[in-house]
């Protein structure tokens, strides 16, 4: 199960190319260990439910868009409740962390973790790793460094989900996974909850091998948070509803400022450092939009076809337009006496310059110059007013269900795994999910479903098979984890085309440029509505079969 000190996937394959990506369980490194009835068969919130438990097999499927002859594919197991769990109430000592930038609904998922076990599995012992010196908050993975923590009780979290930010205050960085495991042993903890974006996911991961490294009986669980969207697999993550919501009133005021003079912009920068949702569902929301920009699709200043010439238009045509612009848009354009020369944070992420402020300069420059016309442009940037909000209703829910997930998997003894909404069901995805397999797309008459064989994780030494193409495809696996990917706009699919059709912008690609981002849409793979797949044709051998983690062509 491990090479070079990291655990391998575990997979578990079916019949008609079904394949399961597990997740860790204590049984896979620690033996016999005992179990103990779930608590909540005799808890009479769960007495209506028909079907008390979640079957063993049950799973939740990644794409539910398939043809009828196409292989089931890769699912995740089901979240919820188990039979058996692994843990006595009494035995359990958990603790919250939070790490890297704020989100709306940080604050209602710590409440709701404290009250799943509290209240489903009677949990009294709950930490949150919140360690204040000299009033200054040394949150995140710092505060595990610290000997301070914060009792956490349903009444201490009560109403905590009414407020904006995380009452355990957050850092990014200082991660030293030796100290914190020896932290979480010291301290006898035995169930991690961490809460954070793709760094802090990264972060988990480590921490979860070290802890299985030295046999510890202890959970890493992680629960995805990104404002921006940009994890992949999951179908979105908690905050980004509130973020969309919130962004419309930067984007109302904005139309209201350029409808009210003459030739006015109203332009909005939102969040979205590589990914831009924010910046595509709040104009789709908005319908006051008349362009959005963002990082997945290049735009241009000068020329036909040009911002600048679609500005004019519209002015000409409206007297007023909206533009909203993700903050990671328009870095390439940027002088190189503006690029900040791959600076980065605390978290590893690039520092971006103010892409808002620089063109809105060149924006007022351009028509200064031309002298065709006189504009009045008003600059929004509600960044830190919209990650500071509390969580609406909608996120809400989404956040209890999150909480009550990944606390059922951690009960059940599920470990190394981030709890998210894969298809509308709560699901436990592993750390390790996903494949890097872009030659298969350039290779021609690869052995039939070699595509589903590079899917599951399998590497080259596990691999039976004489074709020296399906060989050499495997030699090219490279596995990567949740976070090590990010979940980004395909300006190449419905969504955008149906943002292009609202706003009636250009769309700054050249037929030619379509061509290449629908190749790179295929060698890459998507998150959500994808295409009709292309299923193989015959090929010189035969399927790939799946068995006991071994691939065999016949």
């Amino acid at each position: 199960m491990e090479s070079n000190g990291v655990s391998k996937p575990k997979i578990v394959s079916g019949g008609f190319g079904y394949v399961l990506e597990d997740v860790p369980h204590f049984t896979d490194y620690i033996p016999d260990l005992p179990t103990y009835s779930n608590p909540l068969q005799d808890n009479p919130a769960f007495s209506v439910v028909k079907q008390y438990f979640v079957h063993v097999d049950d799973s939740v499927p990644q794409k539910i868009v398939v043809h009828k002859d196409s292989p089931r594919g890769i699912h995740f197991r089901r979240a919820g409740p188990r039979q058996k769990v692994y843990f006595e109430s009494d035995e359990v000592h958990a603790c919250i962390v939070t790490c890297g930038g704020l989100c709306p609904g940080l604050n209602t998922v710590i409440r709701e973790i404290v009250y799943s076990l509290y209240y489903m599995y009677g949990v009294k012992r709950v930490l949150g790793i919140d360690v204040t010196v000299l009033l200054f908050h040394q949150g995140g993975y710092r505060g595990f460094y610290a000997r301070n923590t914060i009792a956490l009780t349903p009444k201490v979290v009560n109403d905590i989900h009414k407020r904006g930010g995380t009452i355990l205050g957050t850092s990014r960085g200082g991660h030293d996974t030796s100290k914190i495991v020896d932290s979480i042993q010291d301290r006898g903890i035995n169930q991690v909850y961490i809460i954070g974006g793709d760094g802090t996911q990264k972060g988990a991961s480590v921490i979860f091998e070290e802890i299985r490294r030295r046999g510890l009986k202890v959970v890493v669980a992680g629960i995805p948070k990104t404002i921006d969207n940009d994890i992949p697999v999951i179908d979105k993550s908690f905050g980004f509803d509130t973020a969309v919501e919130e962004a419309q009133r930067a984007i109302n005021a904005a139309h209201v400022e350029a409808e009210s003079i003459e030739n006015g912009i109203g332009l909005v920068k939102l969040m979205g450092r590589y990914s831009g949702f924010i910046a595509m569902y709040a104009t789709l929301a908005s319908r006051d939009v008349d362009c959005c920009l963002i990082p997945e699709s290049p735009f241009y200043l000068e020329g036909e076809g040009g911002l600048f010439e679609y500005i004019e238009k519209q002015l000409k045509e409206n007297g007023h337009m909206v533009i909203v612009i993700a903050e990671g848009a328009g870095q390439e354009l940027l002088s190189e006496s503006m690029q900040s020369m791959n600076q980065q944070d605390a978290s590893g992420n690039k520092l971006l310059q103010d892409v808002g402020l620089w063109i809105s300069q060149n924006i007022k420059d351009y028509f200064s110059k031309q002298k065709k016309m006189t504009i009045n442009l008003k600059y929004i940037d509600p960044t830190y007013m919209i990650r500071a909000v509390p969580s609406n209703a909608s996120d809400n829910v989404y956040c209890t269900l999150l909480a009550q997930s990944v606390v059922h998997g951690a009960m059940a003894g599920y470990t190394g795994f981030t709890s998210g909404l894969v298809n509308g069901r709560q699901t436990y995805i592993p750390f390790y999910v996903s494949i890097t397999y872009d030659s298969f797309h350039n290779t021609p008459k690869p052995c039939r479903y070699a595509e589903h064989a590079l899917k599951v994780c399998v590497s080259f030494t596990q691999v039976k098979c004489e074709c020296s193409i399906t060989r050499g495809l495997l030699l090219d696996v490279g596995l990567q984890r949740i976070t090590e990917k990010q979940n980004k706009v395909v300006i190449t699919d419905r969504m955008w085309a149906r943002l292009l059709s609202s706003t009636n912008q250009p769309s700054f690609i050249s037929d030619k440029d379509v061509i290449e981002y629908k190749k790179e849409y295929i060698s890459g793979g998507k998150k959500e509505e994808e295409p009709a797949t292309q299923l193989l044709d015959d090929a010189n051998c035969a399927d790939v079969v799946l068995e006991n983690k071994e691939v065999s062509c016949m």
